[in-house]
């Protein structure tokens, strides 16, 4: 099957008095620039940019149910922003309309330390809210590694390098509050741990990549900050032989917090990118949350496991500034291999398996990628059996992005053999749409539909995404 980038559709028109009304409501919140639209019309996806006609900076619930309200009386398309990183297309206005900003709607509403809870706007990023909360001893793990916004992480289910013991964004978001296409406010969940108050609405939004709605609060799960933490790296000669140590770490049942994958060709990228010296083979990135004592005998089990798996120079980070250095580097992993290539554009692989397949899947893609005249580093939260290729590409090269396209077919295809998913964290947003078909069927996607319909039956709320629109 052949999934075309860029999309085609087709932009609707937009009013004068659309504008002119945003502009009464909105005044210098407004804007029509180049420059701005061109901001808010592109992502880290390998697209081309797909600019909005305005863009309407939100600092309130009241502002978003104004501008979708006037947005839904000119049958004009909304889309949602928040920091812009996102992989797959979300963001790009295929079909024109207004782009809104919510990065200004980023202030703790409430933190509720007792309850282990928080309340956020939509546009606060993962950083501010854990320096926020810094001096409650509390902490939100969720960390896919940009500093994405939690409204944008709510919107996409994210999840990132924790998930393997806090989860993901699924298990930590207990309610929200969304403003619906036709302007209405509906709030989801609440801070009690459990319910069976009819549908999980929550659940619904989560996920939705702002197809449903436009979320503008979120209550969170938070944890307490762990009372001893430990970082190490340990290289192997083979990928085989890393992801079998991962593998084993979990069916013993080690509570690891974060094991991390990383190939050789993106051990040499992050070298040169964040000036470090580490082996450059197959490597393992661990940390280890709990007691002192439970560090100490976690640390040591996984030790054992990796030396079994000829895992060697296994080194330490205790230090608190070691491990940032550690974990910011592999957080920078992604530019850090774009500069394999430059000028390169990438296309990002996302797929999922169960982890008792997550070794040959990773073998298999390995042959593929050898095989390959593109570079592909491999990075991945294998901790969960989700793991991602970077295939670098020059995008002045059609030729380049055939072969990419072909690469990731390839790998998404072995996954659902696996019983894997496409789409691990990043979501589906453009690139993955018929992945989506392959995956649950027509008759799940016509359910997916049917929601979309009854609460935007226009189409209105970031057109385009997740599955076609049929009438």
């Amino acid at each position: 099957m052949n999934h075309p980038v860029p999309p085609v559709s087709v932009r609707r028109p937009f009013p004068p008095a659309l504008l002119a009304a945003l502009q009464q409501a909105f005044g210098e919140r407004v804007s029509t620039s180049e420059a701005v639209r061109a901001h808010h019309g592109r992502d880290e996806s390998p697209f081309d940019p797909q600019l909005p006609d305005a863009v309407v900076f939100a600092q309130s619930t009241d502002d978003v149910c104004t501008a979708v309200a006037l947005c839904a009386e000119h049958d004009v398309p909304v889309i949602p922003y928040g920091n812009g990183s996102s992989l797959e297309g979300h963001l790009l206005a295929i079909q024109g309309g207004v782009s809104i900003d919510l990065s200004a709607m980023n202030r703790v509403l409430s933190v509720n330390a007792e309850d282990l809870t928080v309340t956020v706007e939509p546009g606060i990023s993962r950083k501010q809210l854990n320096e926020a909360l810094r001096d409650t001893g509390l902490f939100f793990p969720i960390d896919p590694g940009a500093d994405a916004s939690i409204g944008g992480m709510t919107a996409t289910r994210a999840s990132g390098t924790n998930a393997v013991r806090y989860g993901t964004m699924r298990e930590n978001v207990l309610g929200l509050t969304a403003v619906l296409a036709d302007g209405r406010v509906i709030h989801t969940g609440s801070r009690a741990r459990k319910s069976s108050a009819g549908y999980d609405l929550t659940r619904l939004f989560v996920g939705s990549e702002g197809t449903l709605g436009v979320i503008t609060e979120i209550t969170l799960r938070l944890y307490p900050q762990p009372e001893a933490v430990s970082a190490a790296v340990c290289a192997f000669p083979s990928m085989g032989d890393a992801v079998r140590a991962v593998i084993e770490t979990i069916q013993i049942g080690v509570p690891i917090a974060r094991v991390e994958f990383v190939d050789s060709l993106a051990i040499k990228a992050i070298n040169r990118h964040s000036n470090l010296t580490l082996q450059e083979s197959h490597t393992l990135f661990f940390e280890f949350h709990g007691t002192d004592a439970s560090v100490k005998e976690q640390a040591e089990l996984v030790q054992d496991l990796a030396a079994q798996n000829h895992g060697e120079g296994f080194e330490w980070a205790t230090r608190p500034e070691e491990r940032s250095r550690l974990w910011n580097a592999r957080h920078n992993a992604y530019f850090a291999m774009l500069q394999l290539k430059p000028g390169c554009r990438a296309v990002t692989t996302d797929v999922c398996v169960p982890i008792s397949r997550l070794a040959e899947c990773v073998v298999e893609t390995e042959r593929d990628l050898l095989a390959s005249p593109l570079p592909c580093p491999i990075v991945g939260h294998v901790g969960d059996g989700n793991f991602h290729v970077a295939i670098l590409l020059d995008p002045d090269k059609p030729e380049e992005l055939v072969e990419a396209e072909r690469l990731n077919e390839r790998i998404v295809q072995r996954a659902l053999r696996m019983n894997g998913t496409c789409t691990g964290e990043h979501g589906v947003g453009l690139h993955k749409m018929g992945f989506l078909l392959e995956e649950h069927g027509e008759a799940a996607i016509d359910v997916m539909r049917s929601i979309k319909h009854a609460l935007d039956p226009r189409n209105l709320m970031n057109p385009g995404k997740i599955f076609a629109w049929t009438a």
